[in-house]
């Protein structure tokens, strides 16, 4: 271990170690002009590949930590049982049509795993990919997590099948972002589309399978977000949803810790995974954005701020990173260490936000974020108005109940149509 001096006054504080996965030199120039180096200087060299920022910092001293850890254990400096067992015993995932899911599946299979791999649709090109691609230890179930019925008969299965090895790991995969846009802007079906996968579907999934993973000391690995974490503008709906989810497993992992069962988090930088690069896509949610509107909110945040954001969200879909092995490599490590870590971060600058918002004031942790994410250049249309008649009397702010919450008023209008016909 050493110690990097050149950090200011009001530099950061570092106590422990956790994996980071990526070097952070890349955003040293950016560190450096949130910290306020003089001429964009700041340490000379960065090469902290284990770095975390832990809620007791304010006692340690004040320094840059480097560490170099020992290369990853292969599997075969584990015990020849626990090795054998993790050959034979199954893993259940849910959602591997596509995406993080999908790449994991087909390398666990390649490392000799047997594959419960759970799809959402059994005869999609996704399903027909992992058939003629992995080995017939892979066994593809249909699933959609949203529905009791089928996380049910899943369990059955996979326990039919099981036989005496046991189940080694749950991993849960499957996520969705359904909407983009100001929280005013999103519809409630947006938020309850991303609990219901996101938090609800992984929730019942877990619940399900715990007997069997209390029962064979089994693992829990889970692919959450960032955004659960940090708030990303116009991704509240997806972020909250995450945040629900990382709660549940930071409260989860304590709980299972006396049954011996590990509970880890995967917690990925940004990656071209589903519709991500779908242009079409975003192009369909734009307009059904814009067509859920009022006439009264257009006019308040105007439809070219809307479109604004539909077109710095393409922008980072475009440059998203489309090699998914970091995050694979990191699902790995949390089913294969003799210690899982409780958070794995998977891929580059997502040790550097954790670190940003957890040390940063509130100010320049938002700048952090937007230079990272959504860079927008317009304000909403009727603060452009109040801008362009500044010295003079504002004009009246249009005022009105519908905060695009159209689906609750049909909801509310359904409900109560019954009672005026039995009337």
């Amino acid at each position: 271990m050493c110690l990097e001096e050149g950090l200011p006054e009001r530099g950061l504080h570092f106590v422990r170690a956790l994996n980071l996965l990526e070097p952070i030199g890349s955003h040293q120039k950016l560190l450096s002009r949130l910290l306020g180096h003089p001429n964009g200087g700041g340490p000379k060299r960065v090469e902290a590949r284990h770095l975390d920022a832990s809620p007791s910092a304010h006692r340690a001293p004040r320094s840059l930590v480097e560490c170099r850890l020992p290369p990853k254990r292969g599997l075969e400096l584990l015990p020849r049982t626990t090795a054998q067992k993790r050959r034979d015993a199954g893993r259940s995932r849910p959602g591997c049509d596509s995406g993080f899911g999908k790449a994991t599946a087909r390398h666990l299979d390649r490392l000799g795993f047997r594959v419960f791999a759970t799809v959402l649709d059994a005869g999609g090109e996704g399903a027909g990919e992992l058939r003629r691609a992995c080995s017939p230890r892979l066994a593809l179930l249909q699933l959609d997590i949203t529905q009791p019925r089928q996380v049910r008969r899943a369990y059955a299965q996979v326990r039919a099948r099981l036989g005496p090895q046991g189940l080694w790991a749950l991993v849960n995969n499957a996520g969705v972002c359904v909407n983009f846009g100001d929280i005013e802007l999103s519809q409630m079906s947006n938020f309850r589309g991303c609990m219901e996968v996101n938090f609800f579907g992984t929730l019942h999934v877990t619940k399900t399978f715990l007997p069997l993973l209390r029962r064979d000391k089994g693992r829990l690995v889970t692919v959450s977000s960032p955004a659960g974490d940090q708030p990303f503008p116009c991704l509240a709906a997806y972020g909250a949803s995450k945040a629900a989810l990382n709660l549940f497993m930071d409260t989860l992992r304590r709980e299972l810790a006396p049954w011996g069962v590990p509970v880890s988090t995967i917690l990925p930088s940004s990656y071209k995974t589903g519709q991500c690069g779908n242009a079409a896509y975003w192009e369909a949610r734009h307009r059904e954005l814009l067509g859920s509107l009022s006439p009264a909110l257009l006019e308040d945040f105007g439809e070219d701020y809307v479109s604004e954001t539909k077109e710095l969200f393409q922008h980072f879909a475009r440059h998203a990173n489309p090699d998914l092995s970091p995050v694979v490599d990191a699902m790995e490590r949390a089913l294969r260490d003799p210690r899982p870590r409780a958070r794995y971060f998977a891929g580059p600058g997502v040790g550097l936000m954790y670190l940003v918002s957890g040390y940063f004031p509130a100010a320049l942790r938002d700048r952090f974020l937007q230079s990272l994410f959504l860079k927008k250049r317009l304000v909403p249309r009727a603060l452009r108005k109040e801008a362009g008649v500044l010295g003079k009397e504002a004009p009246a702010r249009c005022c009105h109940d519908d905060n695009n919450n159209n689906d609750e008023q049909e909801e509310e209008e359904e409900e109560e149509a019954p009672a005026d016909v039995c009337e």
